[in-house]
């Protein structure tokens, strides 16, 4: 697959579709790969008639390590100490930007989940000349107040990294099941062969710990989006239990005109079955501007 030079950085990323059609860039979430936008799926994007393109974000996947800063300390940090801080949601939010130079890209749509929608958002407050239309899913303003997290999920994502490659196979399929979406339940097979095929590409936990301290140390944004206008939608389901959907309901309420589609039993995935709907959306918003 082929990288770009962005902000500094080498961000891996491959696309969908005629590079003649409206570019729509998807951005993943808290330690994800890029893969996470299945190929499935970006398909059906480009066949809506969007140039798609997914990527790694900075420390994780295939793109570039920031393994010379210094770990971040998260107690110190949830208590208002940020020295620790490698970099925040806005400097994710200038590689999407520098992704777009690359690219050639003048202005383009973006779709981001969870961590990847705080992104799309802080893009909007910092590049609103840079986009045609934002969807935010599975995501949250970054007020402490909404969007909280269930005990059972923030389990699942504190564990220490596991030791061996048949271990991370069997910790992926059981924190997938507990996060994913109880309404559009996947098979042992399909989490079996994700889980392993992710494990294999890459594995880079430190990244995925410098990309918690940008999310703590970001803080709010609920002010700053009541200033974005462009069209943008907010897709939640009603049974996320790692950010709850009060926390896609306080994106929606903030952002002037947009669409809040809350959708019953999905967790926090992307089942295979809400695709068409989530691409409904994603067009319906495109369209939009």
């Amino acid at each position: 697959m082929p990288r770009a030079q962005a902000n500094g950085l080498e961000l891996e990323y491959d696309t969908f579709g005629d590079p003649g059609s409206p570019p729509l860039v998807l951005v993943m979430g808290l330690g994800a790969q890029m893969i996470t936008w299945e190929a499935g799926l970006c398909e059906l994007l480009a066949a809506r008639g969007f140039h798609v393109v997914r990527f790694d974000n900075r420390d994780i996947g295939l793109s570039t390590y920031l393994d010379h800063l210094p770990a971040p300390d998260l107690t110190a940090l949830l208590s208002g100490d940020l020295a620790t801080v490698p970099y925040l949601l806005s400097d994710m939010a200038d590689d999407a930007v520098g992704l777009f130079d690359a690219l050639g890209f003048e202005k383009a749509h973006v779709v981001g989940a969870s961590m990847g929608g705080m992104i799309v958002q802080q893009l909007a407050i910092d590049h609103p000349d840079r986009l045609l239309s934002v969807t935010s899913i599975m995501s949250t303003t970054g007020d402490r107040a909404v969007g909280q997290a269930e005990p059972s999920a923030l389990a699942v994502l504190t564990r220490p990294p596991a030791a061996t490659r048949a271990q991370a196979i069997e910790e992926g399929v059981v924190a997938f099941r507990a996060l994913g979406s109880p309404g559009y339940p996947a098979t042992e097979e399909y989490l079996r062969t994700k889980t392993a095929t992710h494990y294999d590409r890459a594995v880079h936990p430190e990244g995925t710990l410098r990309q918690t301290a940008a999310i703590v140390a970001s803080g709010d944004r609920t002010e700053q989006l009541r200033e974005i206008r462009l069209p943008f939608a907010v897709i939640h389901g009603d049974a996320d239990p790692l950010i709850n959907v009060s926390g896609g309901k306080a994106t929606a309420e903030a952002i002037p005109d947009a669409e809040l589609v809350v959708i019953p039993g999905m967790g926090h995935d992307l089942p295979h079955a809400l695709w068409p709907q989530f691409a409904d959306v994603i067009a319906r918003t495109a369209a939009r501007a």
